[in-house]
């Protein structure tokens, strides 16, 4: 009988990270545009980041100078993410804001952001930065649907404009949509969530957050190919030296 419990116990804490897991599933995640080799998305992403998140968030595993892996100048990157002239592109991205007072501001440290792409995925992120909303109860003045009772502020509203919660009752079951109120500078009338310009500035930044959570992706995947390359023209030549050796042996 012991030995029963003890197996029931050893298969409840097997399934607690399965169910953690399906609860997040249950949020609708939209497909986010990934593409590491669009250089100028990579590029827009990055300054993105430094204007906007910067402030309260770091990437404290990310160096100023691996932009130069996504076409950016030294003079590209001390101007366009407004860095001082004294600083070094060898230093790592640290947020203007200091730990303890971001949380006296928002209740909570700010993560570092320099794996939250392989943490949360960039589908998460893509949906994450497109559905918060104005929610008067809340401190910070604002909700997400993708990340419920969240502590961060929406630092975007100003290009997405304000969005509201709509709740709906259609045949006893709640339906929730998200709808524009007040349009921000990337938003146009008649469309209930956001134009492809904002969508497009998040692709951007998500593409980003992917590529500083491991820049030297795309330097393997084209090492792998010249590997792969080298071990085919081993074997086409291994093959012919076989044959070779063994053409007068029967």
């Amino acid at each position: 009988m012991k030995a029963i419990n003890k197996l029931w116990i050893l298969v409840l804490l097997l399934t607690v990270p399965a169910m953690a897991f399906a609860s997040e599933a249950g949020v609708h995640l939209d497909k986010a545009p990934v593409d590491l080799k669009n250089t100028a998305s990579l590029q827009r992403g990055a300054i993105l980041f430094a204007s906007r998140c910067l402030a309260c968030h770091s990437a404290s595993y990310m160096r100023y100078n691996r932009l130069l892996d996504i076409g950016m100048t030294e003079g590209q990157i001390k101007k366009d993410l407004e860095l001082p002239e004294d600083s070094k592109l060898s230093s790592t991205m640290q947020a203007v804001m200091d730990a303890n007072s971001a949380k006296l501001a928002f209740g909570i440290a700010p993560p570092d952001l320099s794996v939250i792409a392989r943490s949360r995925s960039a589908d998460w992120l893509y949906t994450y930065m497109r559905t918060f909303y104005v929610d008067n109860n809340r401190s910070s003045g604002w909700n997400n649907t993708t990340f419920p009772d969240v502590g961060m502020p929406f630092v975007l509203a100003d290009l997405q404009g304000k969005q509201v919660l709509r709740v709906e009752n259609k045949k006893g079951h709640e339906i929730k949509k998200l709808v524009l109120e007040s349009l921000g500078s990337m938003c146009t009338a008649g469309y209930s969530m956001c134009t492809a310009g904002y969508d497009a500035t998040i692709a951007d930044l998500t593409n980003y957050l992917v590529f500083m959570s491991d820049p030297s992706k795309m330097v393997r995947y084209d090492l792998g190919y010249i590997v792969l390359g080298f071990l085919f023209v081993l074997l086409v030549l291994v093959y012919a030296l076989k044959k070779e050796v063994w053409k007068d042996i029967r």
